[in-house]
């Protein structure tokens, strides 16, 4: 097929193909500035994944049904209310970060994050409040998802505008990818501990309010590194150049991102985000369940399962964000298409068939690998499709729109599944339509590798 899509931004004029605009900031910065990146989203992930890993508990305290499925669509329907709003916060907090700076975007958002995750730990239950409970619970989770999504803005442009051209696509999988499965991992980690320290129904009590209160590292995190974080260069330079240029009316970013300039790239974009975000939630977000529900796998073996997969998230991340620095994004996302088109579909199929726990571990682990894979290089993608005075706006939007849509499937997933036996059967056909609309996407868009200005 074609490509249809010769709208990417074309802005720059003066820097040959990989050659930062404004440099970038020495190694012992360009690290911090990754780590920020990746930990801050990885800390975020973690505080939305702590929801997941819980979903059975909170569907039975928060939206009781006598069928398993629709308490637990309820649950992801909750999931996928923050993702929801995500978007609205990108357009909040992006417009900021490319005004004011990625670095107190990212402040901000950290420690709204953290307090309103702790804020889960403390809610009534519906037995103890009644309907006023779940009411509590879906508004939390609204500002939760409007802080996500201002941290969206700030983490997926810090670490690339920061390093070297030739390992951006590498920073890309390390942040959105990688520090998605660090997440999941640190998530996991947290289950194992509780999960101990509350064994049997002890957690259905106070073990998953304890997981939520774990939200208050990103809290910390977002304050520590407010005090030792730099701006990027890029950014840098850009205020520069404002200073130095007469003023002139401008239209604010989102008049731009949905204006004729940039319409047909956003529009361009959701075939890649959504496809890809979806599919990530379907491997990654629905591993607990497929674990704890489907297959009957008891909490600490589905905590340690778990933590493999995040593992596996973060090799296949970090693999094939660099594959995109070697070969372009646009192949890597033919590429991932085609690899999650054939072997998704039969991993979801074999996961939870009766066998040894090492054999599901290891479907698990290749489940996560290509969930961790399939994402890793849109973050780069969505960075070189905007110039940088709309670069956290249109990246925020872009990935928080199709990720917001993707985070919907889970939900799907269980409504269309009538027993906790059918699930697998409905994942891998989700996976199949997933995968071709990601392939889809992969081959109407531009290739952006060099694209930075």
């Amino acid at each position: 097929m074609a490509t249809i899509d010769t709208s990417t931004t074309t802005h720059s004029t003066a820097s040959p193909p990989d050659a930062p605009a404004a440099g970038y900031l020495p190694a012992r910065k360009a690290l911090l500035a990754g780590f920020a990146s990746t930990f801050g989203w990885a800390l975020d992930l973690f505080d939305l994944f702590i929801l997941l890993y819980v979903a059975p508990i909170i569907g039975r305290l928060f939206f009781p049904s006598d069928t398993p499925t629709l308490s637990l669509a309820a649950v992801y329907a909750s999931f996928a209310v923050a993702l929801l709003v995500r978007p609205l916060g990108s357009a909040i907090f992006g417009a900021y970060a490319d005004k004011h700076g990625r670095k107190r975007a990212l402040m901000v958002s950290m420690v709204g994050v953290g307090i309103s995750t702790a804020l889960f730990g403390v809610l009534p239950t519906l037995a103890q409040v009644g309907v006023i409970a779940p009411v509590l619970f879906l508004m939390l989770r609204i500002v939760q998802g409007i802080f996500v999504g201002g941290i969206v803005a700030s983490t997926h442009t810090i670490g690339t505008e920061s390093i070297s051209p030739r390992y951006r696509g590498l920073m890309s999988g390390l942040i959105g990818g990688a520090g998605a499965g660090m997440g999941s991992l640190l998530a996991s980690f947290a289950y194992l501990v509780l999960s101990e320290v509350f064994p049997g129904a002890e957690f259905d009590v106070w073990g998953w309010r304890c997981m939520f209160f774990c939200g208050l590292i990103s809290t910390v995190f977002g304050l520590l590194m407010f005090r030792f974080l730099e701006e990027t260069p890029v950014w840098r330079q850009l205020q520069e150049t404002r200073k130095n240029t007469p003023a002139k009316p401008t239209q604010s970013p989102l008049k731009r991102l949905f204006g004729v300039e940039y319409r047909k790239v956003m529009l361009i974009n959701l075939l890649i985000t959504f496809g890809g975000g979806a599919t990530y939630y379907l491997a990654c977000g629905y591993l607990p369940t497929l674990l704890n529900v489907v297959a009957k796998v008891p909490h600490t073996e589905t905590s340690q399962l778990l933590m493999y997969g995040s593992l596996s998230t973060i090799i296949g991340s970090l693999a094939f964000g660099y594959v995109s620095d070697l070969i372009g994004r646009k192949k890597t996302f033919i590429v991932l298409g085609v690899l999650n088109l054939v072997s998704l579909p039969l991993m979801f199929l074999h996961v939870a068939e009766p066998g040894s726990l090492l054999r599901t571990a290891l479907y698990c682990s290749g489940i996560a690998f290509m969930g961790g894979a399939i994402i890793a290089p849109i973050l780069i993608f969505l960075n070189e499709r905007f110039a940088t005075e709309l670069r956290a706006s249109g990246t925020g939007l872009s990935w928080n729109i199709g990720f917001a849509l993707g985070g919907t499937m889970p939900t799907f997933v269980s409504l269309a599944s009538s027993s906790p036996a059918q699930i697998p059967q409905v994942l891998a056909i989700f996976a199949v339509v997933l995968s071709l609309i990601y392939l889809v996407g992969s081959l109407v868009v531009p290739e952006t590798k060099g694209n930075f200005n």
